[in-house]
């Protein structure tokens, strides 16, 4: 693997501590980079956008950015330095885009709130291993 994409809710801890344990583990083959992701949910409804303020988004990227820099400080060890991302959209759209975008060999992502409709996977990440072209870890 030489670039992997850790995506994160940033809301539901469930998850983080193995899921980082395995973006970590890979991102320490040598020349291996690790990508860490998270996305601000879209509004679902263009009307319920319209009750949003106009520039909403751009503020909410810039305030999750600084919450995600304090979050990667706090949870990875010091030898490894992953870039930061955050989107806003569509989750699952988001993570297989920028995987695209970036390269990635590997997605790694935890899964939470399953449901027999899913596989017992989350809806994100049931649509991420259905619509990704890389590699899928997802930690339970």
């Amino acid at each position: 693997m030489k670039k992997v994409l850790l995506a994160i809710d940033l809301v539901h801890q469930e998850g983080w501590d193995a899921s980082i344990e395995h973006a970590v583990m890979l991102a320490r083959t040598p020349g291996a980079e690790l990508h860490v992701l998270t996305v601000i949910p879209d509004y679902g409804m263009a009307i319920v956008g319209s009750y949003f303020p106009t520039d909403y988004s751009e503020t909410a990227i810039k305030e999750t950015e600084a919450v995600l820099d304090t979050f990667i400080a706090e949870h990875f060890p010091d030898d490894v330095t992953p870039a930061a991302h955050v989107r806003h959209g569509t989750i699952y759209k988001e993570i297989t885009g920028v995987a695209d975008q970036l390269g990635v060999d590997m997605i790694v992502m935890a899964s939470h709130r399953p449901e027999m409709k899913d596989y017992l996977l989350g809806p994100n990440v049931a649509r991420v291993v259905r619509h990704a072209r890389q590699s899928v870890t997802v930690i339970r």
